[in-house]
């Protein structure tokens, strides 16, 4: 793998060769892996400022370090897509491991963790144009709805438009939702059954058209009953790094056995996993599709 001074001089020296690059990117067939499913690994933490991985609350700091746990987990085999932000999908694209592979741009970073603002979280990132002209296959957003924030109404009408916008490319609209609440200064996602069911009807109800609209969700109590509120597909989120491990993988499967649920959406769990082994965290994980 090239070392950061390769990067940087070709960001330098040559800015033009992302751009050949994604023009030069093998496509993937379609939206599912060799298992069926789809097999996304999540990097999109460091531009909200969300570096915590477990104990170490800079652990996604790293540029470099990051880089090569994305690499490695995208070589893993049933590995068959990444989610990220700009500055992180064309450091992979100049890496050339980007082939084969579906890439979903993050499109709303302007929420920044821990931040009074968090909830108005504006688009500063992709948009359909972009996501189009890169040849990538769809855009990602993360809704938060607080009852108590009125700019929840400004990202809700945003992530619309984006999805609306994402449809006129027919291209995918991945929307992670919530309902959130703000305690002790810090905002919280709501995860009981009741929460999910109500972010999940309103954001399956954003947009011109739900065509091509999927949800990104956690797993919570009572996720049969969860899902039976859309007939949309979904991935299944990791989360937060998960102290018992085996528990998270136990979780995921029997959320895969629900019908609308068609594959996983997972970050810091498989890039941070306890022990340090990302190959091994990933096989575990393709093996539970």
């Amino acid at each position: 793998m090239p070392d950061v001074h390769d990067l940087v001089t070709t960001r330098a020296d040559r800015p033009g060769a992302i751009a050949a690059a994604a023009a030069a990117r093998r496509r993937p067939a379609g939206w599912r892996g060799e298992h069926g499913r789809m097999m996304i690994i999540a990097a999109d933490h460091p531009a909200r400022g969300a570096l915590r991985a477990g104990p170490d609350p800079l652990a996604m700091g790293n540029r470099m370090d990051l880089l090569r746990r994305i690499c490695t987990a995208l070589a893993r085999p049933g590995v068959n897509g990444v989610l990220g932000t700009p500055d992180i999908l064309e450091d992979l694209l100049l890496l050339g491991a980007l082939d084969d592979k579906v890439v979903i741009g993050s499109m709303n970073r302007g929420g920044l963790a821990g931040t009074g603002f968090e909830i108005d979280d504006r688009f500063t990132a992709y948009d359909g144009d972009s996501l189009a002209a890169a040849g990538f296959s769809g855009g990602k957003m993360l809704l938060r709805i607080d009852p108590d924030d009125a700019g929840t109404v400004a990202t809700l009408e945003s992530c619309g438009r984006a999805v609306g916008d994402l449809a006129a490319h027919r291209l995918m609209a991945m929307v992670e939702p919530f309902i959130a609440h703000r305690v002790d200064g810090r905002v919280r996602n709501e995860l009981s059954a009741e929460a999910m069911i109500r972010a999940m009807t309103v954001a399956a109800g954003l947009g011109t058209t739900s065509a091509y609209t999927w949800l990104k969700v956690p797993v919570v109590a009572e996720m049969e009953r969860v899902m039976a509120a859309t007939t949309l597909p979904a991935l299944i989120l990791g989360g937060e790094v998960a102290e018992d491990a085996e528990a998270a993988y136990v979780r995921w499967s029997k959320a895969l056995a629900l019908p609308t649920v068609q594959g996983l959406v997972i970050g810091r769990s498989l890039l941070y996993p306890p022990g340090g082994d990302v190959a091994g965290a990933v096989d575990r994980a393709v093996s539970l599709l």
